[in-house]
């Protein structure tokens, strides 16, 4: 049994992590940066430790002060939360050759997977289709064209490594992937340290469904269902729900389909802990595979309130060498849960972040309804990270319950002194399409397109 967690994040999930060490009676050291000396998980946790200043890589992204921090405090293991350097093989080499356990997959299942090239070919190998394009790495400008002729316009060129977004870029010609390819490789250089991109084929729209997957180190693995993540801008995810609408009403069987696919690949690469398996759908239920994220979602919560399953709880008690209690003919899902992250952006201007002081903070609450934050009056976010400050979560017997559920609590949220996300929300969960469930990845471009009549960048 672990004693004592350090974990290596901030913000909401900092907070999350230790409200499920509490409940396993295990003490907690945060750590942070000077920007972060008033946050809540500073608060919340046993101990605290100061790693630096605040640009994360004089913080959050030192190895080195990481690990350090956690022999001070004597730890048994590091809970990396998401982010920063959650998908670090290195980290958990390091950790583990300080006798400190990572709370996360092993570092061979982490490269199994960590370029996302390599995990193309990998999952080629589980017999799990993936999207037309290169075999690996595209080296020069006349190896890009060659293949974005093969395979047909439009095409995607994607960084290997990372992710967010960055690193990507939409190509409709020969121009404009010219322009794109060196522009994605500057891009992911700076991001990632690591310029390395590669092309495949582009689909206008198309639906981004992922699946949550559990594995122990025996080789028990199980999936807990889908999440539809289409609602996003610039590949970044803005609202979240489970069970997929588009699968719900027109693709039943692609459940099955996609869940053994995952279990699939996580078996080919022997992964351990939580993950999610990521695909793209097209409108005639053909799935592609995309990536395997090598962590906990930040979207986890709505699989927790459809299964039951607290996942971080999962990935302590796996980490201590605990088997799975659970089979896949276990887990059941009931009801319908809905994500809308809470982001300090002004929608008005491009989602400009919008750091500052809050000078008034309410949650809402009530029956199934979740906050998941680190935000209150008085804090002030710091511009040096993720512009996200919290989660709101709903849940109801269906779809319906949960989007009036959801609609109501974003009434209630709130929150003055910076702008947030909440309004431009709730323009999309009343949107006629969205309520229906007929949306892809394109979504809130055509909200966009249609104007910002409607909603506004301060909370209601």
């Amino acid at each position: 049994m672990f004693e004592k967690i350090l974990i290596a994040n901030r913000g909401e999930i900092a907070v999350r992590i230790i409200r499920a060490c509490k409940e396993l009676n295990i003490r907690t050291v945060a750590v942070y940066s000077e920007a972060d000396a008033n946050s809540i998980h500073v608060q919340l946790a046993d101990e605290a430790i100061c790693i630096g200043r605040a640009p994360s890589s004089e913080s959050y992204l030192r190895i080195d002060r990481l690990v350090s921090a956690a022999e001070v405090a004597d730890v048994d293991a590091i809970h990396p939360g998401y982010g920063f350097l959650s998908e670090n093989a290195h980290f958990a080499d390091v950790c583990e050759s300080c006798n400190i356990r990572f709370i996360g997959p092993s570092s061979r299942a982490m490269n199994a997977l960590q370029e996302k090239a390599v995990s193309r070919a990998l999952a080629k190998k589980a017999g799990v289709p993936v999207a037309p394009g290169s075999e690996g790495v595209v080296e020069t400008e006349a190896e890009a064209l060659a293949t974005a002729k093969k395979i047909g316009y439009p095409v995607l060129i994607k960084a290997i490594a990372g992710g967010g977004g960055r690193g990507m870029r939409v190509a409709h010609n020969d121009i404009s992937l010219m322009r794109g390819y060196h522009t994605a490789r500057a891009e992911a250089e700076k991001a990632f340290g690591n310029s390395g991109v590669y092309v495949e084929k582009y689909f206008e729209n198309p639906h981004h469904i992922e699946f949550q997957i559990l594995g122990d180190s025996r080789g028990n693995l199980v999936h807990l269902g889908e999440r539809d993540c289409s609602i996003q801008r610039r590949h970044q995810k803005l609202i979240e729900e489970t069970p997929s609408p588009f699968i719900e009403t027109k693709f039943k069987d692609l459940r099955k389909k996609m869940g053994k696919a995952a279990i699939r690949i996580a078996e080919v690469a022997q992964y351990n802990n939580a993950g999610t398996v990521e695909f793209i759908v097209d409108d005639q239920g053909q799935f592609y595979f995309l990536e395997v994220n090598k962590r906990i979602q930040v979207e986890h919560p709505v699989t927790e309130e459809v299964t039951g399953i607290d996942l971080i709880r999962a990935q302590i008690l796996i980490a201590m060498g605990e088997p799975l209690k659970l089979s896949q003919g276990d887990i059941h899902f009931r009801g319908h849960a809905i994500e809308c992250r809470i982001n300090a952006e002004d929608p008005l201007d491009g989602f400009r972040p919008s750091p500052g002081r809050i000078e008034m903070y309410y949650s809402p609450g009530g029956r199934g309804v979740r906050v998941d934050s680190h935000a209150y009056a008085g804090y002030t976010i710091p511009p040096h990270y993720d512009s996200m400050i919290g989660k709101l979560i709903t849940y109801g017997k269906d779809r319906r319950e949960a989007l009036d559920r959801m609609n109501r609590a974003l009434g209630e949220f709130l929150i003055t002194g910076i702008k947030t996300t909440i309004s431009f929300e709730q323009t999309v969960l009343q949107d006629p399409d969205f309520r229906r469930g007929v949306y892809s990845t394109g979504f809130i471009e055509e909200i966009l397109r249609r104007g910002s009549q409607g909603f506004s960048s301060e909370a209601a």
